[in-house]
């Protein structure tokens, strides 16, 4: 059932992102519970045991550790309580089935501080309540799943009248929708079927057609000992100037399954070949090769109750040290600092303002819980403060304290680049935990954010009229104006932060923002009042033309 329901979002994940709110560059839904199930998939493999709740445990911590953005860690906390559910049950007959997904339920709601209706929690909530219902009355596994899934879909299609933002942007709930995905996998092969496009696919399409054509269903269910490219192959290259698209542009034609995402420092990739060898040898020549998993999924077929490792290659021992942990000799701190940045301008910044580890990620490519718990890790402190930097990473870095335990893990709650910079600066290395948590969560009203990106797809915000590739302006994460012009827009974002009234504005320019438009703004910002500071750096930041901070 997970293998099933990670390949089923696998296939969809693509028409899962087309549903998100805002047309900017996002951390897109459905790629995060993709690679969050797949974690979740890939422990459940290595299970040797009969035992469900053994099974389960091992879903439930490989979600953890892999769970990315809010969707994420919302879908680990789903199957956190689904493992709760089935704690010390060799079989589950389908009351039991039902019970623990209403355990997940109560799980995932209480994880978040502010539940919201209209989202995968309510459409979680609906599928439960009708499974409960249905095994309670006699039905078998599969009827009770199958209401189960049919109730979600009605809740779905109901998702944009509970909350309003869907239904001005016409989209049903992403991570409604790809929870409902998963369920399908699961259903589809307790029946003994191969995954096929269901009614689930509709509800999208008729609110946000897909902006990708997806892969033919039946083709990547067809039977495994008929695969093309029977390696999985995924690991991350870092480096100073990777390039996405020309990477993808440079695999699509090489396997299959890819993905390719991350920024100029580092990018995830993961793909079906038939020679591993050739891609990292490929990949090398861009920077350094890094979390290196090679699956022969012909194999796995064959022992799907077994743990599948593949050995590591003289290329893999070679180049790569995964060690996490901090040394015994290194000195003990009293204080270590996280920062999670895009741009390597950024970075710097940070580094500069006493941040020991930096992990890269942001919008697109938001950082598993296990990547920032590798990070604490590497840090010989005591206690350890994470800066998310973005809203949709707050989540999965509060998690990170149910994964480290022999250290205080503390998440400040900043959720851009410039209110973790005034956080940092609220950071006092001789003094206490407790009161720097405070400090630095008091420095986040300090500082106003904005930023310049660009439109992913037409639509509409607001009395906002959105075009693709229109320049958008946003001031705390709110799309406040947009335009052809990157000068104009960069104007009206930074009068929508009442930039004149305050003491300091602080710029980081992207990596694709020209230098004369860098000094064309700057000079009018001191030109319309000289008496406010202006810092410019090169943040080299990718997506994002300008990030601004106000205060």
């Amino acid at each position: 059932m997970m293998v099933a329901g990670a390949k089923a979002l696998e296939l969809k994940k693509h028409d899962v992102d087309a549903l998100n709110v805002f047309p900017v560059p996002d951390g897109d839904t459905g790629t995060n519970m993709f690679l969050t199930i797949q974690s979740a998939a890939r422990d459940s493999e290595k299970v040797t045991s009969q035992a469900i709740s053994d099974v389960a445990a091992a879903a439930s911590m490989g979600s953890l550790m892999g769970a990315r953005g809010n969707s994420g860690v919302i879908l680990s906390q789903l199957l956190r309580g689904i493992a709760k559910g089935f704690e010390g049950l060799l079989t589950a007959n389908p009351l039991q089935v039902a019970q623990a997904l209403q355990a997940g339920v109560d799980t995932a709601y209480k994880a978040v501080m502010k539940p919201v209706e209209g989202t995968i929690l309510t459409v979680s909530k609906e599928t439960a309540k009708a499974a409960l219902t249905k095994a309670k009355g006699g039905g078998s596994l599969i009827e009770t799943l199958q209401d189960a899934h049919n109730k979600g879909m009605e809740c779905l299609a109901k998702t944009p009248d509970m909350l309003p933002v869907l239904k001005q942007a016409g989209v049903v709930d992403a991570g409604g929708q790809g929870f409902l995905i998963i369920l399908g996998g699961w259903i589809a092969v307790l029946k003994g079927e191969t995954v096929t496009p269901d009614s689930h696919d509709e509800v999208g399409q008729k609110t946000a057609p897909s902006n990708q054509d997806t892969h033919d269903i039946q083709r990547e269910f067809m039977r495994i000992e008929d695969l093309d490219y029977p390696y999985c192959t995924e690991f991350l290259i870092k480096g100073t100037d990777l390039r996405v698209e020309r990477i993808r542009q440079d695999l699509k034609d090489r396997g299959d399954s890819l993905l390719v995402v991350g920024t100029p420092e580092v990018i995830k990739i993961h793909v079906h070949v038939k020679n591993p060898g050739k891609i990292l040898e490929y990949a090398i020549q861009w920077g350094s090769l890094h979390q290196v998993q090679i699956h022969n999924m012909l194999e796995q077929n064959e022992n799907m109750a077994h743990s599948m490792k593949t050995e590591p290659t003289e290329l893999t021992e070679a180049l790569f040290d995964e060690t996490s942990t901090f040394s015994e000799t290194q000195p003990m701190k009293e204080f270590g600092l996280v920062a999670v940045v895009m741009g390597q301008g950024i970075a710097d910044v940070y580094k500069s303002l006493g941040v020991d580890e930096v992990v890269y990620g942001g919008q697109t490519m938001n950082p598993s819980t296990e990547d920032l718990a590798e990070a604490v890790r590497k840090i010989s402190a005591r206690h350890v403060f994470i800066l998310p930097n973005n809203g949709n990473i707050i989540m999965a870095a509060r998690q990170v304290s149910d994964i480290i335990q022999d250290r205080g893990v503390s998440v400040i709650s900043s959720k851009s680049i410039p209110q973790g910079i005034s956080a940092l600066l609220s950071f006092n290395s001789e003094g206490e935990a407790e009161a720097n948590v405070k400090n630095m969560e008091r420095a986040l009203g300090n500082v106003v954010s904005g930023e310049v990106t660009y439109a992913v797809r037409d639509s509409q915000f607001g009395t906002i009229n959105i075009s693709s590739g229109d320049i958008l302006g946003l001031v705390e994460d709110t799309i406040v104006t947009s335009g052809q012009s990157l000068f104009e827009v960069a104007q009206a974002t930074l009068e929508k932060m009442d930039w004149k009234i305050h003491d300091l504005v602080t710029i980081f320019y992207g990596e694709e923002t020209k230098q004369e438009e860098v000094e064309r703004l700057e000079n009018w910002l001191k030109e319309e009042n000289p008496n406010v500071e202006v810092e410019v750096h090169p943040g080299r930041q990718p997506l994002y033309y300008y990030i601004f901070g106000v205060e």
